[in-house]
């Protein structure tokens, strides 16, 4: 694994602090320069050791950066990248840790000045909490990490990145940034959004009526909204057909209980578990 001298963060929240965290444990990087727009929230990053050095000034932050890691919500990662790859020393490699890669892939990729290349990321973790208050050293540990090349990517900047997340702790995968948002639809945009209609639906009357069962279902709800919205808008082609999907499982299930059909009932339950009970707890 290569030693950096200096990593830019920019967007030390959650997981943008646990990779400061993390690097810092491993004794991967000398200098790891936290980048953001509040103070308060770069202070945070600085109380919890995430980074050694913070500035709310993106083109001083990435001066003398080796690696830049892009941690901000979606809808902002481009701008974000394109400032980075003006102000940093030529020829540095920048990614990201988003949730959706296709609009930022077509819109960087091969595009960078100053000999200046993207490879996107996505590691798959965090949780609903937001911040670097919540973040850990262990985020990554035995978690998926996604990269998604393209023809434009050199080897030894997908060996670097691949490199980067292993250390880090996680499984690093290979998918093309279609590939990806189609998957990532399945696995997180769908559920949080069903999370989210379903949190929505329960009266304040209820709320002391609620248990474990209704709590887990919805704990995702309770992500940023903003962060949501964005990604959201992002794969919003892939979402819509889910829901149409999803909406038309709905209506088997309704059916078969309108129509007292225990066995279809049945069918779908035990499916319902199968699947559930091969993720693991």
């Amino acid at each position: 694994m290569r030693h950096y001298d200096t990593v830019a963060i920019v967007g030390v929240g959650l997981i943008g602090g646990s990779i400061g965290l993390a690097l810092r444990e491993r004794g991967l990087a000398e200098k790891i320069i936290g980048i953001g727009r509040r103070q308060a929230s770069l202070r945070t990053a600085r109380r919890v050791g995430a980074v050694t050095n913070t500035t709310i000034d993106l083109a001083k932050g990435v001066a003398d950066a080796e690696l830049v890691v892009i941690c901000t919500p979606v809808g902002s990662v481009v701008g974000n990248v394109l400032e980075a790859a003006a102000n940093c020393p030529e020829g540095t490699l920048i990614t990201d840790a988003g949730s959706t890669k296709q609009e930022i892939v077509d819109a960087l990729d091969g595009k960078l000045p100053r000999g200046c290349r993207f490879l996107g990321s996505h590691p798959l973790a965090g949780s609903e909490k937001a911040g670097a208050s919540h973040a850990a050293a262990d985020l990554f540990e035995g978690r998926v990490a996604i990269l998604t090349p393209t023809l434009n990517t050199h080897a030894e900047d997908f060996d670097q990145l691949e490199q980067f997340w292993s250390a880090l702790g996680s499984v690093v995968i290979q998918m093309s940034p279609v590939e990806h948002d189609r998957a990532l639809a399945v696995t997180s945009h769908l559920p949080h959004a069903i999370a989210a209609v379903l949190a929505s639906m329960l009266p304040e009357n209820l709320f002391r009526l609620t248990g474990a069962g209704f709590h887990d279902t919805t704990r995702i709800a309770g992500g940023d909204p903003e962060l949501w919205k964005q990604i959201f808008a992002a794969n919003r082609t892939n979402v819509l057909a889910l829901l149409d999907q999803f909406s038309q499982r709905l209506r088997a299930f309704r059916s078969a209980l309108e129509q007292n059909d225990a066995a279809a009932m049945e069918a779908l339950l035990n499916l319902a578990k199968k699947n559930r009970d091969a993720l693991g707890s």
